[in-house]
């Protein structure tokens, strides 16, 4: 592949996704969604995809096109309430659903990216959240308790979205867009960069660089992004 990791559009880098991966999609509410790559995905046509997120995004935009033509099978994320078709599809029966305190996922996904295979944490101790799963206990500051084992995911692909990128895959994330994305970056056996703005190395300045390019393997220049607003609010007159 060599240091140039640029790939024309998002139908040429998500070429390797095929029926039945295991993907992690960057972005928090609706920001920082990789978008185009979303896109792509749609139009592949590509199947019982499993979904890493942060959230399942809204009913016509992330990861909630790809809910509506079905190609989800399972969704693992922390937040879905702004998606009416996945709760239809979850209460139907028809999509896996395993949702995880949002600060576990987020560690989950670092460990991936670490190569720890797992993590401990107190948050979902003696919920519905710890079925299944072996607890420990360990002692902190003189006080024990008991903590739930958490796995690292093994995810196929991560796509993530960023401000700006350079040729090499480093990318700077801008202002919130900076949520899950770097860490699952990090996270994916092969990670694929959206970007706003495409560089050449040497652009960026080594201090602002947010996730180096040593963990993407395909980058590209987006386009046409909408950059919503989720929920607007104004002050009455």
């Amino acid at each position: 592949m060599g240091l140039n990791k640029v790939v024309q559009n998002a139908d040429e880098a998500i070429q390797g996704i095929k029926d039945g991966m295991t993907i992690m999609l960057g972005g928090f509410g609706l920001c920082g969604i990789p978008e185009n790559c979303i896109t792509a995905l749609v139009k592949s046509g590509v199947r019982n995809l499993t979904c890493i997120s942060n959230n399942a995004g809204v009913d016509d935009f992330g990861i909630g096109l790809l809910l509506h033509q079905h190609q989800v099978k399972k969704m693992i994320a922390s937040y879905v309430g702004e998606n009416a078709e996945f709760e239809r599809q979850l209460l139907s029966g028809e999509l896996e659903v395993e949702l995880i305190p949002q600060g576990t996922l987020a560690t989950r996904c670092m460990a991936t990216g670490y190569g720890m295979p797992v993590i401990f944490t107190p948050a979902g101790v003696g919920t519905e959240v710890a079925i299944g799963k072996e607890t420990r206990k360990f002692s902190m500051y003189g006080e024990e308790k008991e903590y739930l084992m958490e796995k690292a995911f093994e995810s196929d692909y991560a796509i993530v979205k960023a401000w700006k990128g350079d040729t090499q895959g480093n990318l700077v994330f801008r202002a919130t867009s900076r949520n899950f994305n770097p860490l699952m970056a990090m996270a994916g056996k092969i990670t694929i960069a959206e970007v706003e703005e495409l560089v050449e190395v040497g652009e960026i300045e080594p201090d602002q660089i947010h996730t180096p390019g040593i963990f993407v393997h395909h980058i590209f220049k987006g386009s046409n992004y909408e950059k919503r607003i989720e929920q607007l609010t104004v002050r009455k007159k």
